[in-house]
């Protein structure tokens, strides 16, 4: 018998009669109804969880159920319509990609249901500002006519009408901060931004003219060294927390870059991107960018580019256990707040404490999202193997 070692991390459990045991039972049962139907939904791509809608003739008031897809973009939830989506996705990028000519866009002038909704939202918005100044207008308070105007608002936004039309006295204040740039950030230059979208074409020594595209892959900073499953070697070194921080800001940080890279390059990048994540489940940008970028502008602007997270300080917990705040209807000044529960103090609510962080000229923000020194850049040209390569990973 052979002895056990060090490397052992199990134990033998097996019996020791060498009779072989009963064999299990194996019961087959016949398929259900349900999914019978939806294999073969899936196999005509029929979407296989409709949403019923009800549809009313505004003239005879009859009114029939209308079963619409789902459109749902998970093949988990339902394969046809997340197939119906990705293709649809394959197209847009490949005819956006590689465009040789600047796009003609053109607003399009609103139509009589536009138009209709328009005029009823205005309506009830004459009515939203009555109520609000005298308490009432045509029997409903303030309350009742803003939610009119949402409902309004959706009405417009199936009706096509992109944008949103915002009260100049009931937007909320937007918080600013300094623009001065961090100290560890490099200075970028900033170039007047042309309208033109499409990349420069450029000529070999036959003569012939080719506009290639850029396919760029961006992540975020290691955390700690991770094993080839993505787990942390080490769990008690492993920045946790910055992960995460980053993670939930990192839509900020794309935007931040896209907006950099169009005052860096001088014109209006167009891009198509996707972010999944990574086995570390660090998300990493993907981008399909019309025209080409050299290496050493990207990285620049790479470097240049990071957001910053004003919020207070969580470095100290003050709560805890069953030390917790208390509701008080009557207290703050918005219909109830928390109470310390020992010296029974009003906290600040969330707005509040940002507030008093805007003030504070020597704050520092809680968190800066950067990316990371790993930059993948590759130069495609349209209607390539590596085009069609990167079209499909984009939309897989």
């Amino acid at each position: 018998m052979r002895q056990p070692t060090l490397d052992d991390t199990s134990q033998d459990t097996r019996p020791s009669s060498t009779e072989p045991g009963p064999e299990p039972v194996v019961k087959t049962l016949a398929p259900l109804a349900r999914g019978v139907l939806e294999a073969v939904a899936v196999e005509h791509g029929v979407c296989i969880r409709p949403v019923p809608m009800r549809r009313v003739d505004l003239n005879t008031g009859a009114a029939e159920v209308v079963y619409v897809p789902c459109g749902h973009t998970l093949a988990s939830v339902c394969p046809s319509c997340a197939e119906r989506k990705r293709k649809l996705r394959a197209v847009q990028c490949r005819q956006g990609w590689h465009l040789s000519e600047e796009p003609i866009i053109t607003r399009a002038d609103p139509d009589a249901e536009q138009r209709a909704w328009m005029e009823l939202r205005a309506q009830a918005a004459a009515a939203r500002d009555l109520a609000a100044e005298n308490g009432t207008a045509h029997g409903e308070d303030a309350a009742f006519w803003d939610a009119v105007v949402r409902d309004l608002d959706n009405e417009l936004e199936r009706a096509g009408v992109r944008g949103s039309l915002k009260a100049g006295d009931q937007s909320k204040s937007r918080r600013t901060r300094s623009t001065r740039r961090r100290q560890d950030a490099p200075d970028l230059p900033r170039r007047p931004v042309d309208s033109r979208t499409v990349g420069k074409v450029f000529r070999g020594k036959d003569g012939n003219t080719f506009r290639p595209s850029l396919f760029l892959t961006l992540t975020l900073d290691s955390y700690g060294r991770v094993r080839g499953d993505g787990t942390p070697v080490d769990p008690e070194s492993y920045d946790y927390a910055r992960a995460a921080r980053d993670a939930l800001h990192f839509s900020k940080l794309v935007d931040r870059f896209v907006q950099n890279l169009r005052r860096f390059v001088g014109y209006d990048v167009q891009y198509f991107a996707a972010v999944e994540p990574q086995r570390r489940l660090a998300p990493h940008l993907h981008m399909a960018i019309r025209g080409t970028i050299s290496r050493a502008e990207l990285r620049q602007v790479v470097a240049a580019t990071y957001h910053q997270v004003w919020w207070p300080s969580t470095d100290r917990v003050v709560f805890d256990g069953e030390h917790l705040p208390v509701w008080d209807d009557a207290a703050g000044d918005n219909g109830g707040g928390y109470l310390d529960p020992t010296t029974g103090e009003v906290l600040p609510t969330w707005d509040e404490a940002l507030d008093a962080l805007g003030e504070d000229a020597d704050a520092e923000p809680l968190h800066v999202v950067k990316f990371g020194r790993q930059i993948d850049a590759q130069g495609v040209l349209a209607d390539s193997a590596d085009s069609r390569r990167c079209i499909g990973y984009l939309t897989k």
